[in-house]
């Protein structure tokens, strides 16, 4: 698999998301249709390096900020610009519990610190997991 094509300039992994993986797979493209309450047709993704920014499930119009500003710099992620992090990986809380873009800066260094191919393998789906999954602790 081409890590770099399938995980975003953010840090989100695209090879482990659900909208992804439903591709050739019409019960898991129903059910994700049905869950996130979108037409069926919607729910497709290549990642968005892949449709150049514009995500399709998203509706969105124009392209993805992140992808914008990444692009017009040329840096194949966000932790490769002096300027990282920045306001365009702010946390967010909208839509939380469904989409994981709050893991994008912990995805980021832990792909400046283990490298994309290390993080790939061995710890993006972990990431996935504990974020929607694990729980807090503060000890």
């Amino acid at each position: 698999m081409d890590y770099r094509k399938m995980t975003a300039p953010c840090g989100l992994d695209c090879f482990n998301c659900p909208v992804h993986l439903a591709a050739g797979n019409e019960r898991l493209r129903s059910a994700l249709s049905r869950r996130m309450e979108i037409p069926l047709e919607m729910v497709h993704c290549r990642g968005c390096r892949e449709e150049g920014g514009l995500i399709p499930i998203s509706g969105a119009t124009q392209v993805c900020k992140v992808f914008g500003c990444i692009s017009k710099k040329g840096h194949d992620f966000c932790c490769d610009c002096a300027e990282f992090p920045c306001d365009h990986l702010h946390p967010c809380a909208d839509m939380a519990s469904q989409r994981p873009h709050n893991v994008k800066v912990f995805n980021l260094g832990l792909i400046k610190k283990m490298g994309l191919e290390e993080w790939a393998r061995h710890k993006a789906s972990l990431v996935r997991e504990t974020y929607f999954k694990g729980k807090l602790q503060l000890w």
